[in-house]
C-alpha cells in the first residue's frame, strides 16, 4: 500500500510555549520585548490548517505517517514512500540528505510570508501531485548533493552548503587545497572566518549573500567588477566555494577565496585550530562535527542524489 510521510516542524510559538509553558507567558515575553505576538499566532494557525489540509488529503491517497522533522534522523523510509516536507525552504534540504531516492515534494503552508525556492506547492495542490508521484507520472529534477568526509572517519552529507571553521567570531587557521584556474593543484595556508562550500541548490542562499557583498564592497572603493560565479544548475555534479573575509598577512594568502570544485578535483581543508573548529551543513550548526587541529575534510559530490517533486 502507497505510504505518505509528512514531515513537520514547529511554528514559532509552538517554540515558545516549549519555553515558557504557557501561551500566556510567551505573550509576556514577547510584548515586553516590544514584540507583535499577533503575528506568532497567525502564523501558527496558517501553519496548523496547512498541516490539517495535508493530513486529510494524504488519507485519500495512502498511509500517513506524520513526523516532526527533530526525528527525521531515525525514521526508517520505505523506498516507494513519497515524502512531503512542510515548512520553510530549510524542511525540504534537512529532509532530503535522509532520503535514497524517495520522491520529495515541498509544501509551502504561508505562501505570503515564505518565498519557498524548494516548495512549488501549496497544501491544497497535493489532491493533484500525490496521484501522479505515485504512478511515476510527475516531473522530477534530480539534486546534486555535497559530502564531507574527514580523516578521522566522519562523514555528512549536505543539500545547501558546508560551512568549514570556527563556532564563534573567531579566526579560522587551515590549509586549503584545491585546483586553480590554471588547472594546478595548489595549497594555501589561510586565515579567515570560515569557508563555504555550496551545491547548486545553495547557490540561492547563503553564498549568493557573501559574493553579493564583495562585489559592493569592491565598487564602494571604485573598482569595476564584471566577473560572474559560474551558475551551477541543480543537478550538475560541481559545487562552487567561497572564503569569508580571508585576511592576508606575512604568513597567510588570499588568491584561493572562490570557485568551482568539479567532480574528481581535490578540494581538502586541513585544520591548524587547536579549539572550536568546526564543519556543519545546510545552517544545523547542532549537528556540527569537529574540525579541530590535524582533522583534514574531503569536500566531494555525494553519490546519494535527492529527488524533488516539481
Amino acid at each position: 500500500m502507497n505510504k505518505v510521510v509528512l514531515v513537520t516542524q514547529k511554528t514559532r510559538l509552538q517554540e515558545l510555549l516549549y519555553k515558557y509553558n504557557t501561551r500566556e507567558q510567551a505573550k509576556f515575553h514577547i510584548e515586553h520585548m516590544g514584540a507583535d505576538f499577533s503575528d506568532y499566532i497567525a502564523e501558527d494557525e496558517v501553519y496548523r490548517r496547512a498541516v490539517d489540509a495535508a493530513k486529510q488529503i494524504s488519507d485519500k491517497y495512502a498511509r500517513l505517517t506524520v513526523i516532526d522533522k527533530d526525528f527525521i534522523p531515525n525514521m526508517l523510509f520505505g523506498k516507494d514512500d513519497v515524502v512531503v516536507a512542510l515548512g520553510r525552504d530549510g524542511l525540504v534540504c534537512n529532509t532530503m540528505k535522509y532520503l535514497d531516492g524517495q520522491k520529495l515534494i515541498g509544501v509551502n503552508p504561508d505562501p505570503c510570508r515564505w518565498d519557498g525556492v524548494l516548495l512549488p506547492y501549496e497544501a491544497k495542490q497535493l489532491d493533484e501531485v500525490l496521484p501522479k508521484a505515485f504512478n511515476d507520472n510527475c516531473d522530477v529534477k534530480m539534486v546534486t548533493m555535497a559530502k564531507a568526509t574527514t580523516n578521522d572517519g566522519q562523514e555528512m552529507l549536505a543539500v545547501n552548503d558546508f560551512f568549514i571553521g570556527p563556532n564563534s567570531h573567531i579566526s579560522a587557521r587551515y590549509d586549503i587545497t584545491t585546483t586553480n584556474n590554471e588547472g594546478q593543484v595548489v595549497t594555501e595556508y589561510q586565515s579567515s572566518s570560515g569557508i563555504i562550500v555550496s551545491t547548486g541548490i545553495g547557490q540561492t542562499g547563503w553564498y549568493k549573500s557573501i559574493i553579493a557583498q564583495a562585489k559592493a564592497s569592491f565598487e564602494v572603493f571604485g573598482y569595476h567588477c564584471d566577473k560572474e560565479y559560474e551558475n551551477i544548475r541543480w543537478e550538475d555534479k560541481k559545487l562552487s566555494y567561497v572564503v569569508r573575509e580571508p585576511f592576508p598577512s606575512n604568513t597567510t594568502d588570499v588568491s584561493i577565496v572562490f570557485g568551482t570544485i568539479k567532480e574528481g578535483q581535490p578540494f581538502k581543508v586541513l585544520s591548524k585550530m587547536s579549539e572550536k573548529g568546526v564543519i556543519f551543513s545546510d545552517g544545523m550548526e547542532s549537528d556540527a562535527i569537529e574540525f579541530n587541529a590535524g582533522i583534514e575534510v574531503n569536500i566531494g559530490i555525494a553519490e546519494a542524489r535527492g529527488c524533488l517533486v516539481r
